[in-house]
């Protein structure tokens, strides 16, 4: 009645994800669905912030991909944002310009 069981170990586990690279990644991918600006911002600066966490980890902290894909879809979505608005600015002044000759006597 003495046995002694062999149980299964469990394989080491690898790094832990970088809470601030999920948040980057999350914050890039609301950029383009429910706050344009602020989830685009939130995915660059937490981006940038676990990058850097990353980087002096020595390899314990994982998740550069969740950083780097929040960092990509963050500063797309501002890039977008930006040519919008010159866009915008653009057809503003077209019709203001095309206002004033269209009443001119």
């Amino acid at each position: 009645m003495n046995e002694q069981f062999n149980t299964p170990s469990l394989p080491p586990a690898g790094p832990r994800n970088s809470t601030m690279a999920i948040i980057s990644l999350i914050g890039g991918i609301a950029g383009f669905t429910v706050l344009p600006l602020l989830g685009s911002l939130a995915g660059i600066i937490f981006g940038h912030i676990a990058k850097n966490e990353i980087k002096k980890s020595g390899g314990m902290v994982g998740g550069n991909g969740m950083a780097t894909w929040g960092l990509i879809l963050g500063y797309v979505a501002v890039g977008l944002a930006v040519c919008g608005c010159i866009v915008w600015a653009g057809f503003m002044i077209w019709a203001l310009i095309q206002g004033n000759s269209y009443y001119s006597y």
